[in-house]
């Protein structure tokens, strides 16, 4: 049976810019001139206002915006016991460099990994008291405690057994959406880079490197994220969505779906997927044809690193070359991540993000009639 609504036909990945007011206190609380309950304070009036301007687009997938995070997956994960960080990893050698040298840090497990309090719960129940609309939740998958790192990354004395690690993962996570459920919330997405990153030669190599098999490597996370959400309520909408990379513009991968497809699609039980499909970093559209008849492909066509306006024309044929592979029914649109995946933002001003979101909003409703 084919879930929808959510997805919407015009859906959001996550994160916006955050506004000056945030990111002055956020440097504010962190050099200790104002406590942890004024920022939330500042957050709290920011993402009221932002929530107000993304329904008035007449976007029925509302988020937070991630206005109280560093990074997408960092102040997340950070959160269970037995998580560090350490070093990054190394970008495509093709991707533009970020100016500040930046690469995408990875996570070390240095204990016995722990859900030890509610992360996102309070978060949420902050949004779904704001919104007329559908609030959703934005978490990391699971896969990001381990692929950067590897075996090498994972105290070898609290996990001898790296199936002992993946069940502890794997609770953690049920606990968490388990909280967040009883709160309410019934749109869930789990942002991975590390399915899209072995879509990519270098990051292939790389894991070959770590002693881990890139052909494998995609079967042992669906196994992970499938032991996370299989058991979920009937009416927990779950999707899941693929990035290679996104820090001030800058990504960190390259390559189309083909290498992960058919376990991608076919393997991993979720409901949604939102593909970066915003240039030919992302391959073509053939990768779509190993999509079941239940699932949906929300096609993030729009860039979210360009202040550039795409041509809704442009887009729509797009949408028309994407449904030679895949019935209309099963498409939905999005940009092709989030405006803010670190507290940064990308290179655009807010005006430029909200044109960005209209035009989601406009091209589903040329395309199917509704949003």
């Amino acid at each position: 049976m084919l879930k929808i609504n959510p997805p919407f036909r015009a859906d959001q990945v996550g994160s916006l810019l955050r506004t000056n007011e945030v990111k002055e206190n956020r440097i504010r609380w962190k050099n200790g001139r104002i406590t942890a309950d004024e920022l939330r304070a500042t957050e709290d009036k920011a993402i009221a206002e932002t929530v107000q301007k993304v329904e008035n687009i007449g976007m029925k997938s509302i988020t937070d915006g991630e206005f109280r995070r560093d990074f997408f997956h960092l102040d997340f994960l950070q959160q269970l016991r037995g998580v560090s960080v350490s070093g990054g990893i190394e970008p495509n050698p093709h991707a533009k460099p970020a100016e500040d040298g930046f690469v995408p840090p990875k996570l070390s497990v240095t204990g016995r990994l722990k859900h030890v309090k509610n992360i996102q719960v309070n978060d949420f129940l902050f949004l779904k008291s704001i919104v007329t609309q559908t609030p959703k939740v934005c978490i990391p998958s699971p896969t990001m405690v381990h692929f950067r790192g590897g075996r090498k990354s994972i105290d070898i004395n609290s996990y001898p057994d790296m199936d002992e690690f993946f069940y502890d993962l794997s609770e953690c996570y049920k606990e968490e959406i388990k909280a967040l459920y009883n709160a309410g919330c019934r749109y869930i997405q789990l942002d991975d880079t590390n399915l899209a990153y072995l879509c990519d030669a270098k990051m292939r190599a790389g894991a070959k490197e770590r002693g881990d098999d890139p052909d494998e490597l995609p079967k042992t996370y669906a196994a992970l994220i499938n032991s996370v959400i299989d058991n979920r309520p009937a009416d927990l909408m779950a999707a899941i969505h693929l990035c290679r990379g996104n820090y001030r513009s800058n990504w960190f991968a390259e390559g189309g779906y083909e290498p992960v497809a058919e376990v991608l699609f076919n393997s991993i039980n979720v409901d949604a997927y939102f593909l970066e499909y915003d240039d030919e970093r992302s391959g073509d559209f053939a990768p779509l044809r190993f999509v079941p008849k239940n699932k949906i492909v929300v096609l993030g066509i729009i860039s979210s690193k360009t202040p550039q306006l795409e041509k809704m024309d442009d887009l729509c044929n797009r949408i028309d070359e994407a449904s030679n592979y895949l019935p209309l029914e099963n498409i939905c649109v999005s940009p092709q991540c989030g405006f803010s995946s670190t507290h940064h933002g990308n290179v655009m001003t807010h005006d430029e993000q909200w044109k960005k979101l209209e035009l989601v909003v406009n091209t589903a409703i040329r395309i199917w009639g509704e949003a």
